[in-house]
C-alpha cells in the first residue's frame, strides 16, 4: 500500500465527509477509496472513521492521524512549491497562537508591515489564554510567556515579560502612595481571577533577591486585560499589570507606577516551535520578523530590576496563585498577559 497515496486519500474523504465525493473530487475508482482506508486502518490496528449508510464521522484516532495527516501533506506540497518557485519568497498558510494582549498591542498594529515583507504567506492567528497543542492542533508556532518545560519544543527568547504596580492619580490622591509592602494592606486592588479555575490570581514581589507574596484587598474583580487596566484608568484600585500594556498610560500621567524599587521577577517571552521538525521558510520568516519587532518595539521595554532573572530565588508554594506560579504552571499567560 502507498502510504503517502492513503493519507491524501483518508483527508479527502474527511474533507468531503463522503467516500463517493471523495472518490470524484480524486478521481480515483469508489472501491479503490474503500480499499485504501481499510488498508490504512488495518496498517494502523485502529478505526479511523465510524461509517453508517448516511454519513461518517472520525473517531478519536481517526482526527489525531488527520491532523498529522493535514501537517505533513502541507509540508510535502510546501516543499514542492519552494522547489518549484525558488524565486518567490515564503508562502502558504501558517498557522500561530499568541496571548491576546500581544496579538492586539504588539502584532495586529505591525502586520502591514509583515504582510510587505511576505505577501504569499496566510496567516491564521489565534489569540487565548489556554494552552497550544502544536501537533494535535497543527499549530506551527507560537509565542508564550515563562520557562519552556516541553523538551520536545525549541523556544527563541525574544522579549521579557515585566509587570509593574501602578494606579490612577485620582485614586492615590484619595488613597495616599504606599511606599512599603506593609501598606498594600491599607490600599485597594482591581482583583484579575483566572478564566481556567476562577481563582484570584496574587501579588508578588522581589525584595533582596526574596519573592514575597502579597494577597491584596478589592472589591472589584474581572478576568479580561482591557478591562483590567481600564479598571485601574478609572481609579477603581491598584493593578498589577504587564508593563507593556501600561507602557503608555504611564508615559501619558493616566497611571503612576508604584513601588517601583520592588517588581515581580521577569519572565520570558519566546517565540516556540516543534524541534523535532524542519523549520519551513514560513515558520523560519515569522519568527525572524517577530523577534525583530520585539527588539524594537518601544512596548518591550527590557527589565529594569538590576538583575537577572537567574537571580532570583521563588518558593512555589501549593497554595500559591501569583502570576509567575499561574504562568509556570500551564507555561502560556492568561488573557491579562
Amino acid at each position: 500500500m502507498d502510504r503517502f497515496q492513503a493519507m491524501q486519500v483518508f483527508t479527502a474523504v474527511v474533507d468531503a465527509n463522503s467516500f463517493t465525493r471523495a472518490a470524484d473530487n480524486l478521481n480515483l475508482p469508489r472501491t479503490t477509496v474503500t480499499t485504501l482506508i481499510q488498508g490504512l486502518e488495518s496498517m494502523l490496528k485502529v478505526r479511523l472513521l465510524n461509517r453508517t449508510t448516511r454519513r461518517i464521522s472520525l473517531t478519536p484516532d481517526g482526527a489525531a492521524y488527520y491532523e498529522r495527516c493535514v501537517r505533513i501533506l502541507a509540508d510535502v506540497e510546501e516543499t514542492e512549491q519552494s522547489f518549484r518557485n525558488v524565486t518567490r519568497g515564503p508562502q502558504g498558510r501558517l498557522r500561530i497562537d499568541v496571548p491576546g494582549s500581544i496579538g492586539r498591542l504588539m502584532l495586529l498594529p505591525n502586520l502591514c508591515d509583515f504582510y510587505s515583507k511576505y505577501p504569499d504567506i496566510e496567516l491564521v492567528m489565534g489569540m487565548g489564554d489556554r494552552p497550544v497543542d502544536l501537533v494535535q492542533e497543527a499549530v506551527d508556532c507560537v509565542i508564550r510567556i515563562g520557562d519552556l518545560q516541553d523538551s520536545s519544543m525549541v523556544a527563541r527568547r525574544i522579549g521579557t515579560f515585566q509587570t509593574v504596580t501602578c494606579a490612577a492619580p485620582s485614586y492615590l490622591e484619595r488613597h495616599g502612595v504606599p511606599h512599603t509592602l506593609e501598606d498594600l494592606q491599607q490600599h485597594q486592588s482591581v482583583h484579575y481571577f483566572s478564566g481556567r479555575t476562577g481563582r484570584t490570581i496574587d501579588w508578588d514581589f522581589v525584595v533582596d533577591g526574596i519573592t514575597r507574596e502579597v494577597k491584596m484587598n478589592g472589591r472589584l474583580s474581572v478576568n479580561d486585560a482591557d478591562a483590567y487596566v481600564e479598571c485601574a484608568l478609572q481609579g477603581f484600585g491598584m493593578v498589577q499589570a504587564p508593563l507593556y500594556m501600561v507602557t503608555r498610560h504611564i508615559d501619558e500621567g493616566r497611571l503612576v507606577e508604584v513601588l517601583s524599587q520592588w517588581k515581580p521577577a521577569p519572565l520570558p517571552i519566546s517565540v516556540v516551535y516543534l524541534h523535532n521538525r524542519h523549520l519551513s521558510p514560513k515558520v523560519r520568516a515569522f519568527v525572524d520578523w517577530v523577534a525583530e519587532l520585539f527588539a524594537t518595539c518601544p512596548l518591550n521595554k527590557a527589565c529594569t530590576m538590576g538583575m537577572e532573572e537567574s537571580e532570583c530565588h521563588f518558593v512555589n508554594k501549593p497554595e500559591s496563585t501569583t502570576v509567575r506560579t499561574v504562568v509556570e504552571q500551564y507555561n502560556i499567560a492568561e488573557s491579562v498577559f
